[in-house]
């Protein structure tokens, strides 16, 4: 409960409809729903929610979907009743996490690593999306390959190891790309959860206060329906690879800074999914 309202976690493809989430969040009694119908059944008790969308930023849809099963139940809510809470991450949020997740697994230094990010096949978008994620984690850290594997998908987690050997690398980290626990092998090393319980937990937190002042403040709900796109904030037709493992030493930038000069860098690059 926050404030007397109860907070609801909206769970889509990155956290397989939400099932993943009481694990990470070391809590049973947390209330996790699909969108859709499962979301609607959550509005019946007709008390006051607040919906936080567990994304990434690799599940757009995921916000506009919460906020049309919110509106519908709002109609005879009275104002304020249902919130909706901005997403959890963004997909540079993802970015930084994911090398944060990097420099644990790799303390003793790079050496001749790859770094393989797993996470569920989704569609074509949100796929294509994780390569582009790939490609700014290998900017942004000192380690020679970074490649993608998608559970469900293709290239599948053996794929993805085998990839990585053929390239020459020495030892494979999986490395998880969503809140689905990256799987355990037996030829590879595999990262724990990109968040702990804490630091997710804090994180929902953070996502409920801000809904809750955006209300107080300027009296929006978030449910009003998205003015542009898919409400993120770049775009997957780009019509070339995303060149992640190259033999040289990256830029160690900030990550906030991707944007132009890395959306440059990777035009006409090779793609290395075979």
């Amino acid at each position: 409960m926050s404030g007397g309202r109860r907070v609801v976690l909206v769970g889509g493809h990155e956290s397989r409809q939400g099932r993943c989430l009481p694990h990470l969040l070391g809590s049973r009694d947390a209330d996790v729903r699909a969108p859709g119908r499962d979301l609607q059944s959550a509005t019946r008790p007709r008390d006051r929610l607040v919906a936080v969308p567990m994304t990434f930023g690799r599940d757009p849809d995921l916000p506009v979907v919460a906020a049309q099963t919110l509106r519908w139940a709002a109609r005879d809510r009275a104002p304020g009743d249902l919130l909706l809470a901005g997403p959890l991450g963004t997909a540079e949020h993802l970015v930084g996490w994911i090398r944060g997740a990097v420099s644990r697994m790799l303390r003793d230094g790079p050496g001749e690593r790859a770094v393989l990010l797993v996470a569920p096949a989704a569609g074509p978008e949100p796929d294509a999306d994780l390569f582009r994620v790939a490609r700014l984690v290998w900017q942004y850290t000192p380690v020679r390959w970074v490649e993608v594997a998608l559970s469900g998908g293709e290239p599948d987690v053996d794929e993805g190891v085998e990839r990585c050997r053929r390239l020459g690398a020495e030892e494979v980290v999986l490395v998880p790309a969503s809140f689905v626990p990256a799987p355990q092998r037996a030829d590879a090393r595999t990262a724990g959860p990109l968040l702990g319980p804490a630091s997710l937990g804090a994180l929902i937190r953070e996502r409920v206060a801000e809904a809750e002042r955006r209300w107080s403040r300027d009296g929006d709900d978030g449910l009003a329906p998205a003015t542009h796109g898919h409400g993120h904030g770049h775009g997957h037709g780009h019509g070339h690879g995303h060149g992640h493992g190259h033999g040289h030493e990256q830029d160690h930038g900030d990550p906030q800074e991707i944007p132009r000069r890395v959306m440059a860098d990777m035009k006409g690059a090779a793609s290395h999914v075979g």
